[in-house]
């Protein structure tokens, strides 16, 4: 008997993710599928706790716990406390897609009767039999995170259904930033930044981008914003210095993920490197243009007509991305405006 047929009656189900802000997202299609299959059980989700705001944006959810992984790791005493915390809850089954040592064990830990893990990149481990009741295999970089977990589901028997983020954004977030409804799809969301140099293009290259955009698309605004964490916030000043006209906005660390994602949303395109926002972009089906270095993996590629993907080459003597030309950049960028 599978995994869906021993539980098909629980009563209260508990999703563990510790992943960022691209894991959590890539989550919801599949978390998605779970409230469906359980549609009178209580659904709780533990996802990193800076990322728990977006569970904002995902009513269905009943409960969100946050564990701290950013910008430290939880302490011994931090684990014993979600420890005996998630004990009490009495969960019926526990769903973890992500096979980390550490989830693994909060999985096991949960006292959760029937447990249902996902086979690591490294293969299946010495106690997988012991911290899961359950073991799927679903092969990586073949395809989105997303599409992944829901085929793991599947596999455990869970019924069929399409891949869907199903999220909402209800409240002021817009007005509240100054953008009002009137300008809503008339301005392009940029993320400059990511996690690391090798993922971006060069300053200089960012300039004539932002430049290029400003005088070819003369009705379209521009908003800028990066993280709050100090190596973007020193980028995203020497960035402002350079540009012949300032942004419409600029959000330097400022919002949250609820606002940032509203703000993704409402724009006519969003444009990043490899990065979260991309991620919030395919989740609210914003038209999105990314740069990415070459790899073999499709774990994080966008794959719907909407999200256009341009591969770079390598990396310069500074370390950032190559073979990335702004022409082309500006020519899929009309390209999806027209869709």
């Amino acid at each position: 008997m599978n995994f869906y047929k021993r539980t098909a009656h629980a009563k209260k189900i508990l999703v563990l993710d510790l992943g960022f802000l691209g894991d959590t997202v890539h989550l919801l299609p599949a978390l998605w599928m779970i409230r469906q299959a359980y549609p009178e059980a209580k659904l709780h989700v533990v996802v990193s706790e800076h990322i728990t705001s977006l569970m904002k944006c995902v009513p269905w959810v009943d409960f969100t716990w946050g564990y701290m992984r950013y910008p430290r790791h939880a302490t011994f005493l931090e684990n014993l406390t979600i420890v005996s915390k998630l004990r009490k809850e009495k969960y019926d089954a526990v769903i973890n897609f992500s096979g980390s040592d550490r989830s693994s064990w909060l999985s096991f830990l949960s006292g959760a009767p029937e447990r249902l893990g996902r086979v690591t990149r490294r293969g299946k481990r010495f106690l997988s039999n012991i911290l899961f009741t359950e073991n799927i295999f679903q092969p990586f970089d073949q395809e989105p995170i997303y599409l992944q977990s829901c085929h793991c589901l599947e596999k455990a028997g869970f019924p069929h259904s399409e891949p869907q983020f199903n999220t909402s954004i209800e409240g002021p977030y817009l007005k509240e930033l100054g953008i009002s409804t009137a300008d809503e799809h008339r301005y392009f969301h940029i993320s400059p930044f990511t996690t690391a140099d090798k993922k971006e293009l060069d300053p200089a290259q960012l300039k004539e981008l932002i430049d290029s955009l400003q005088s070819t698309y003369p009705d379209q605004k521009i908003i800028l914003s990066c993280a709050s964490h100090e190596r973007e916030l020193k980028k995203m000043d020497l960035l402002l210095r350079t540009l012949n006209n300032p942004p419409w906005k600029v959000f330097p660390g400022t919002l949250n993920l609820v606002q940032l994602t509203a703000v993704i949303q409402a724009s006519s395109a969003h444009l990043s490197g490899d990065t979260g926002t991309l991620h919030l972009a395919v989740m609210t089906n914003t038209p999105s243009l990314s740069w990415f270095q070459p790899l073999p993996s499709k774990d994080w590629l966008p794959i719907d007509k909407k999200h256009t993907v341009i591969t770079g080459s390598g990396l310069n003597s500074q370390g950032f991305l190559t073979g990335i030309d702004i022409s082309t950049i500006l020519q899929s960028t009309q390209q999806l405006l027209r869709k």
